[in-house]
């Protein structure tokens, strides 16, 4: 192998893989040994101690041959503790999921069940080996298993931190914790709302370090989900990014850029800052094309002037397909206005008021860019096609109004 492994993760694998070896009878380790690529060994020293036999061997091979030996028993049947080792040692190359992530997603569950579908030790059972591992010291039960049953059904004197931190949620896999989050989310375990407020939760945490709780599928009707790498920026954003930055940077490009960034984590923000970007816009185009607006007008009255000014109104155009994309254009921007009305942070929610989803400003926010885009685009359009060029916005962001 080419990349150097801590000396920790190695120690730590050796240690899973003897321990995975100290399964087998003692009569059969020293030819388990041997099939692994480790020095032969005498018999007695085996029902002596298997753990012993095979450590002591692991230790007299490179840390490449533990790594080689530890894979080709995993091949010949299931270790969990073994195979979180190797996962962890996979990882190295990829993004890692903080301890502080972890905690924050662990929180999500203080007070609340992890499954409301089937009982919380079932969805366990499913991803942990639990009948098999230890209980933690110090304790009177001869298996996990029989320790959550005691301290979570009998007594219920366990918070839902304790047992997901015993279960080793802060230090697993990245391939464990995933596989967590998907079981949590699936529909067997929640439904309704609770399943999709829970998932979308999950996937503003895991943003912050380069994953996505995304959508997978459906089943039964039911969505489904699984954690993936999230892209640092879809080509949309880098586009409507590009465009925005040449046209005025200062100002029109760093509101692009914070409704991006507030997409998931602050949804009626990031609505809000939509309908702001093409407001942005409207006003910038306007003032460089001459045209007049009031600090009173909003935005349904600005795209009107605007469109008027570039030849954008529907009515102007006898191509039906053309009348079609331009009324829908208008649709959406003054479908983008009512939902900042309805949605966004600019007025008291009240008690009844609808909630934004993460989902709903993601919508808002890549509408508002696609629009701002056209219209740039076609305002840098129309003053080619009189032979001239864009007048260049002011440097210091500042846009005049005309009266």
């Amino acid at each position: 192998m080419s990349r150097v492994i801590p000396p920790a993760m190695i120690k730590a694998l050796r240690e899973a893989l003897a321990s995975a070896i100290a399964d087998a009878k003692a009569y059969d380790v020293p030819g388990l040994c041997r099939r692994l690529n480790l020095a032969d060994g005498d018999d007695q020293e085996a029902f002596a101690s298997k753990f012993k036999y095979a450590h002591k061997r692991l230790l007299e091979v490179s840390a490449e041959q533990v790594v080689a030996s530890a894979r080709q028993l995993l091949a010949e049947g299931e270790h969990f503790a073994l195979a979180e080792e190797l996962a962890k040692l996979d990882e190295l190359s990829g993004p890692a999921i903080t301890t502080l992530t972890r905690r924050r997603l662990i929180a999500l569950f203080e007070g609340r069940p992890l499954a409301r579908e089937i009982e919380d030790i079932e969805l366990i059972r499913g991803l942990w080996p639990i009948a098999s591992q230890r209980a933690p010291h110090p304790s009177d039960e001869a298996s996990l298993e029989d320790y959550l049953y005691r301290h979570t059904i009998r007594n219920d004197d366990l918070t839902q931190r304790d047992v997901l931190e015993t279960l080793g949620l802060l230090t697993c896999s990245r391939a464990q914790l995933f596989r967590f989050l998907a079981a949590v989310t699936a529909p067997d375990a929640l439904s309704g709302n609770e399943q999709l407020e829970l998932a979308e939760k999950i996937d503003a945490l895991l943003r912050h370090d380069g994953y996505t709780l995304a959508l997978a599928g459906r089943i039964s009707g039911s969505p489904f989900y699984d954690v993936k790498l999230a892209l640092t920026g879809s080509p949309a954003d880098s586009s409507v990014s590009a465009a925005l930055a040449a046209f005025e940077p200062t100002q029109v490009h760093a509101r692009w850029t914070t409704a991006m960034e507030r997409r998931r984590s602050e949804p009626e923000g990031a609505i809000t800052l939509a309908r702001t970007l093409l407001e942005d816009v409207c006003k910038w185009i306007l003032h460089q094309a001459g045209e007049s607006w009031q600090e009173a007008d909003d935005l349904p009255v600005l795209y009107r002037k605007l469109a008027k000014a570039l030849k954008l109104v529907p009515d102007d155009h006898t191509e039906a397909v053309f009348k079609q994309i331009l009324g829908s254009c208008q649709s959406v921007v003054e479908s983008l206005g009512a939902l900042r009305n309805k949605l966004g942070d600019a007025h008291s929610p009240g008690p009844k008021r609808a909630r934004p989803q993460a989902r709903h400003a993601e919508l808002a926010v890549n509408l508002a860019g696609a629009m701002a885009t056209f219209l740039v685009a076609t305002w840098e359009a129309r003053q080619t096609e009189k032979g001239g060029q864009a007048p260049v916005a002011p440097a210091d962001g500042r846009k005049n109004r005309k009266s």
